[in-house]
């Protein structure tokens, strides 16, 4: 068939294997043009490994390191005439990848929240790795069933105490509008820590250690965000931003669990940049589209893998990861610095509809927004037939 993006709000709903594999193929030869992190991981474990920050930790790990990866995420298969999720078609592409360059990759397709799931990957460590040295947990859920009570938790991107209102940018047609987001309410706050929060990379972390496939010197991170204060009614001090402080509380937990392997767990603090995850956020796309304007500009943007590349290479394995007073690692460094704030936050005051494409990278947040999905990619024939029910190579024709 023919595979054309179709968008739907924040949410493309097709996705070309073709692209995603060129998408791959370029994160690829990002980390190896920079050459090998001395000393880096060997074994890793991705939780949520197949798009976004998640798949970039494990391409970074990969081909930075030569290690050996589990990737664990929830996509869907595509079908004769039917595609399949990006996450999908991208972990093919990894796969094949990995598979060309003498490296070990399995991955695991199901609910990573769920008790089964995590047996059968420490199943595959005990079998295949023995240990693993690194976990990364990167995973974005708007649910999420509790393992133990069958509950489940739906999270809400809400402020905090009061409505929220401010500028907005309709990706769909590049128009500055202005929104109000009405607060959270009754248990808003308790469901979005329970799916966004600690809970569940605590109970991956007890799992594995009980099994005692976690290597001396493990070292575990999750991924957060802070931003600008312009975003903080809706990230930082809303819902979102509960669930980041919950996943804070977690990892000094984890830090004392840890402690008699010597291992050490982590919050990266990340870059704004264009997800799945952060399409779907208000107020952050405009804000993105700014930032990028004024990186670009300035010559330090970074895209997820430049994002995972550095903080394995330069943070958690050279000795020096730099946290911050709250013992956060910071590779937002470069977004936070106050050059761009600065320029970024009077471009804020100044933005509208008809001086956007002037202030802002619409077309960069644009052509980031389809490349997820495979599309806009040089080197790829759209308009060639593809075949969209294509498996990956480790996963058994069940899953």
């Amino acid at each position: 068939m023919i595979i054309a993006p179709k968008i739907r709000g924040f949410i493309c709903t097709t996705a070309h294997p073709e692209g995603c594999a060129k998408h791959i193929a370029g994160q690829i030869a990002v980390v190896k043009n920079r050459g090998l992190i001395a000393n880096g991981p060997q074994r890793v474990l991705v939780i949520g490994s197949s798009t976004g920050y998640g798949l970039s930790s494990r391409i970074a790990a990969a081909f930075g390191s030569n290690a050996a990866t589990i990737g664990v995420f929830f996509e869907k298969a595509g079908e004769a005439d039917r595609c399949g999720t990006a996450g999908w078609y991208n972990t093919r592409a990894f796969e094949i990848e990995a598979a060309a360059a003498g490296l070990y990759a399995r991955s695991f397709n199901g609910d990573a929240f769920s008790d089964a799931v995590k047996s059968e990957v420490i199943a595959a460590i005990n079998a295949d790795l023995g240990q693993v040295d690194l976990v990364v947990y990167s995973l974005a859920s708007p649910r999420r069933t509790d393992p133990k009570t069958g509950e489940v938790y739906k999270s809400v991107l809400k402020p905090v105490g009061a409505s929220y209102t401010n500028k907005n940018l309709n990706t769909t047609t590049g128009v500055v509008n202005e929104i109000t987001i009405e607060p959270a309410e009754g248990d808003d706050v308790s469901q979005t820590v329970a799916v966004m929060g600690g809970e569940d990379w605590e109970m991956w972390t007890d799992a594995l250690l009980e099994a005692g496939v976690l290597a001396e010197g493990v070292q575990t991170v999750a991924y957060s965000y802070i931003g600008p204060e312009v975003t903080w009614p809706i990230y930082k001090n809303g819902t979102i931003g509960k669930a980041k402080e919950d996943l804070e509380r977690v990892q000094r937990a984890l830090d004392s669990k840890l402690a008699p392997l010597r291992g050490k767990a982590w919050v990266s603090v990340n870059k704004a940049l264009v997800t799945q995850a952060s399409s779907a956020i208000p107020v952050v796309p405009l804000y993105i589209s700014l930032l990028y304007k004024v990186m670009k500009a300035e010559g330090t943007h970074e895209d997820c893998i430049e994002q995972m590349d550095r903080l394995l290479r330069e943070r958690l394995y050279n000795g020096n990861p730099q946290p911050d007073e709250a013992g956060r690692i910071r590779v937002d460094d470069w977004e936070m610095t106050s050059q761009v704030q600065q320029l970024v936050g009077e471009r804020w005051e100044k933005v509208t509809t008809e001086n956007f494409l002037e202030l802002g990278d619409f077309e960069g947040y644009q052509t980031s927004f389809l490349r997820l999905f495979g599309f806009g990619l040089d080197g790829v024939d759209y308009n060639a037939d593809t075949d969209p029910s294509v498996g990956v190579p480790s996963l058994c024709p069940s899953h």
